[in-house]
């Protein structure tokens, strides 16, 4: 079939289907944990106006946890708790759907956990639109959130093989850190070592580690700003992405199908 008669959105789809193939490749890889911690930056930092709270950062919600229980305020420690088990429901999920995939619909295995993150996400928004400010927001909205960055750390840490992290910037900055210091280090010394291995930072490595941090700080800058503007129809925009990519595989197979002479 002509290619004038491809869906519009065909390029964007076969992009969208690569990056979440069974068959990986580095650039795969690199695309999909610069969009996710895009996406994550901006759930984060967007949550923060809709819900006063951080959904991200486990570290500081157990050290929370550690407070309020040492205050007595065992009320907050539920949340805390929730709010924990939340986000490894979502990680549990994620894996669930990926090993699912990977016994009854391999084209499909990386895909289920972002679309299932684009429909909680899209619903969401929309009981946001819907209800509007609310006491009960908080309670609601952390604890789902909580599953959403657990379903997508989960989902990316599965896909590139415990290499990368999008919501947790710690671990990104650390590596940073590492990297930064290899590139650093004087190998002068070691010439008359032969015994010594030259130190050699992965150059590589720490361009996509910057640019995942560049990402998140965008994402996270849009967000709050899409957030304190138009409220929880800013999560929309980024449901949708993730549905593009959550479906991709199917709506790749239409296209190479109409593709086919």
């Amino acid at each position: 079939m002509p290619a004038r008669l491809l869906p519009p959105m065909a390029p964007a789809i076969l992009f969208a289907h690569r990056l979440v193939a069974r068959q990986r490749s580095e650039d795969g890889d690199r695309n999909l944990a610069l969009a996710l911690a895009f996406i994550a930056g901006a759930i984060n930092a967007g949550g923060f106006f809709a819900v006063g709270h951080y959904t991200s950062h486990m570290s500081g919600i157990v050290s929370a946890i550690a407070d309020f229980a040492a205050l007595g305020a065992w009320v907050l420690v539920g949340a805390g708790l929730v709010a924990l088990f939340s986000f490894t429901a979502g990680a549990a999920s994620s894996a669930w759907l990926i090993n699912w995939g990977r016994r009854n619909d391999r084209r499909r295995q990386y895909a289920l956990p972002l679309l299932l993150e684009g429909v909680v996400l899209a619903g969401l928004g929309v009981a946001g639109m819907v209800v509007g400010a609310s006491p009960y927001a908080a309670a609601v909205g952390v604890p789902v959130l909580c599953f959403i960055m657990g379903l997508q750390n989960a989902t990316i840490t599965k896909v590139s093989g415990a290499r990368l992290r999008t919501t947790h910037v710690t671990g990104i900055v650390t590596d940073i850190g590492i990297e930064l210091g290899k590139l650093a280090y004087w190998n002068r010394a070691l010439e008359n070592r032969g015994d010594a291995p030259r130190v050699r930072a992965d150059r590589a490595k720490l361009r996509l580690l910057s640019a995942m941090l560049g990402a998140f700080i965008g994402g996270g800058v849009l967000g709050a700003l899409g957030f304190s503007h138009v409220g929880a129809a800013a999560a929309l925009p980024l449901a949708l992405l993730l549905g593009l990519l959550g479906t991709a595989p199917a709506a790749a197979a239409a296209v190479l199908r109409r593709r086919a002479p």
